[in-house]
């Protein structure tokens, strides 16, 4: 490559009104030395061919010293061998070089070398929102729920607000500003559902505002990819994380409360919920059960496990005929049936503490052994059409439930019973709550809930016991606390 040449020109210009450039006289003293008063010293350097094959050189006559001209010379030097043998590239160098405008430095060469090895043109700021849809790309191994929450939060949150900014210029106050603006929007949310105008209310109704605990997780996204970008190796990105030192409110869960008289009242009246997690009282408990024993004896034995024994959806629904020992009461959790958008996938449960064995108290064990009978005449009537999937609750068709369908009916279920609203997840909480309230310690039903620690037990559960305190034996007096319509014998 041409190393160019370093020399001093002026602006003067003759009695044509041209430019002497190096041929004013005033260059040089009378011994032939620099005019140090007089002129810049600068450079020509030839360039990289064009696209179209025409030549160019690169000019640059700005400098006060002849090291200072040197200096720039070769980093320009620098820049054109980041491409080597790539002619492509050498001719983005290029372009990026004339570009400088007179007197501004040239890019700085690390933050060029890292554009190229992201594969970003040159000439090109890598953008926030440029790198967050590359990092995503690559997390292609990861659980397929994480990539989609991470995709929901590059998507809907990050790129909207930071997708501008060159990646080296995000600063944490741009950060601050966008969950400024996420909680503005929150306010704007409210204030539209509070209108006495219907069509302002219209505008956001299906609209979800973004809570402290959604706001932690985005920033949880954006401080792992701004990490990765500090991490890569050989090229970092960047040097310093801005998500990192950004304070956003606690996200704080909330405590569950029962649907006392009281509250049930006040729901009626107004619509509202005391809070997000909410308990049923043991009567209301046994209400639900006589309900869905009648409506719906499908998946009457999946609720009653999640309510006597505390299991998550999918812990219930990842249930196989293996794992399920009733001789013994005896169950074993170690995977789940969740989702991925709305594609039922079936994995491990998440932790160490989540894969546990219980024991099952005798109305439960009699609820499954009841239902056994009913799936054995299922698989019956379906004949050789019964699918063999080892999964011990199926629909009657022998196909694994999915769990928006389970959900969805439940809910279904408890409008139709008339009853205060709760989540399925929350029929998990009442079984924490009557076990605790039956005389078990924390301890017990930090290992019935497979908590990973006893403090996430103590803060969720400890405050909604006090209108259920009795004296009961622990597993079997947690169920014996759901009061049931007396029958026959248990269908």
């Amino acid at each position: 490559m041409a190393q160019g040449s370093i020399l001093k020109i002026c602006t003067c210009r003759d009695q044509d009104g041209k430019k002497l450039g190096k041929r004013c006289p005033q260059l040089r003293r009378a011994g032939g030395a620099w005019n140090a008063h007089h002129g810049k010293w600068g450079y020509q350097l030839e360039l990289p061919r064009k696209v179209d094959g025409s030549r160019r050189s690169l000019r640059r006559y700005t400098f006060d010293s002849k090291d200072d001209a040197a200096k720039d010379r070769d980093q320009a030097l620098t820049l054109l061998a980041l491409a080597g043998d790539d002619t492509a590239l050498a001719t983005e160098i290029a372009d990026l070089l004339q570009q400088v405008k007179a007197g501004a430095p040239m890019p700085d060469r690390d933050t060029i070398a890292k554009r190229v090895s992201a594969g970003l043109p040159a000439s090109v700021d890598m953008t926030v929102g440029e790198y967050l849809r590359q990092w995503l790309e690559s997390r292609r191994t990861i659980e397929p729920s994480t990539i989609r929450n991470y995709g929901c939060h590059i998507r809907v949150h990050l790129i909207p607000h930071l997708g501008a900014i060159p990646l080296v210029k995000l600063l944490v106050e741009h950060i601050a500003a966008m969950f400024t603006a996420i909680t503005d929007r929150n306010t704007a949310i409210e204030v539209a559902r509070q209108s006495e105008d219907p069509q302002i209310r219209a505008t956001v109704r299906g609209i979800r505002t973004t809570g402290p605990a959604s706001m932690q997780r985005i920033r949880s996204t954006l401080r792992k990819a701004l990490n990765d970008a500090m991490a890569r190796s050989n090229n970092r990105l960047i040097d310093f994380n801005p998500a990192k030192h950004v304070e956003l409110p606690s996200a704080k869960q909330p405590k569950p409360r029962v649907w006392t008289d009281k509250a049930v009242a006040r729901w009626r009246e107004t619509g509202k919920r005391p809070s997000p997690v909410m308990v049923w009282t043991p009567q209301q408990a046994g209400a639900f059960l006589d309900y869905a024993q009648d409506h719906d004896i499908a998946l009457y034995p999946v609720f009653v496990g999640i309510m006597h024994r505390g299991m998550r959806r999918g812990e219930a629904l990842g249930l196989r005929d293996t794992t399920v020992d009733l001789h013994n009461a005896l169950v074993t959790v170690d995977l789940q049936r969740t989702t991925v958008g709305y594609d039922a996938v079936d994995k491990k449960v998440k932790s160490e503490s989540g894969n546990r064995t219980f024991a099952l108290d005798s109305f439960t064990a009699a609820a499954w052994r009841a239902y056994l009978t009913r799936r054995a005449h299922w698989q019956q009537v379906n004949g050789s059409t019964w699918p063999t999937t080892g999964w011990f609750f199926v629909q009657p068709n022998g196909e694994k439930w999915h769990p928006d369908t389970v959900s969805k009916r439940f809910d279904s279920l408890v409008r139709r019973a008339g009853l205060p609203p709760v989540r399925l997840h929350d029929l998990r909480h009442c079984a924490a709550t009557y076990l605790k309230a039956s005389g078990a310690d924390l301890t017990d039903v930090k290992e019935l809930l497979g908590h990973s620690t006893i403090t996430i037990t103590s803060n969720t559960y400890t405050s909604v016991i006090v209108e259920l305190q009795v004296e009961r034996d622990k597993a079997e007096a947690a169920a014996a606390l759901v009061p049931r319509r007396r029958r026959p014998r248990d269908a």
